[in-house]
C-alpha cells in the first residue's frame, strides 16, 4: 500500500513540474531593459554583413530600434523601411506620425530575407 502512495506522489509532482516547465508566464516587455541599443541602419547592416551570426545574436531579446516612421498600419510600424515593428494595442496611429524620429523597444522574432527587414514583436514606444 505505501508503494502506491509513493508512485502517486511522483506522479503528481511529475506532473506539476511538467505543467510548470511547458506554461510559463509571458514575458513583459515594457518592463525588461533593452539588451541592444541601435539605430534602424546599424542593425540592417549586421545583418546584410552575416544574417546568420545577427539572428543568433539577437534571437528572442528585447532590443530598442531609433529611426524615422516610414509607414503605419493598423497596429505596426516600419522604421526606415528596414524594421518592422508589430504592436499589441491598436491606438498606435494616433500617436505617430509619418517621417517623425521614433525610438521602439520590442522583441526580436527574425529577419526576412525576401523583404530585408528585422521583425519585431510586443513593440512600445520608448
Amino acid at each position: 500500500m505505501r508503494k502506491y502512495w509513493i508512485i502517486i506522489v511522483i506522479i503528481v509532482l511529475a506532473a506539476f513540474i511538467g505543467y510548470s516547465y511547458l506554461y510559463k508566464d509571458h514575458r513583459n516587455i515594457e518592463g525588461e531593459n533593452a539588451q541592444y541599443s541601435l539605430t534602424a541602419e546599424q542593425i540592417h547592416s549586421e545583418f546584410n554583413i552575416d544574417p546568420i551570426v545577427s539572428q543568433n545574436k539577437y534571437l528572442n531579446k528585447t532590443i530598442e530600434i531609433s529611426g524615422n516612421v516610414s509607414e503605419i498600419n493598423e497596429n505596426e510600424i516600419t522604421i526606415n523601411e528596414m524594421v518592422f515593428c508589430q504592436f499589441s494595442e491598436k491606438t498606435i496611429q494616433q500617436e505617430i506620425k509619418l517621417n517623425s524620429k521614433i525610438t521602439i523597444k520590442g522583441r526580436f522574432i527574425g529577419y526576412d530575407d525576401l523583404l530585408e527587414q528585422i521583425k519585431l514583436d510586443q513593440c512600445i514606444i520608448n
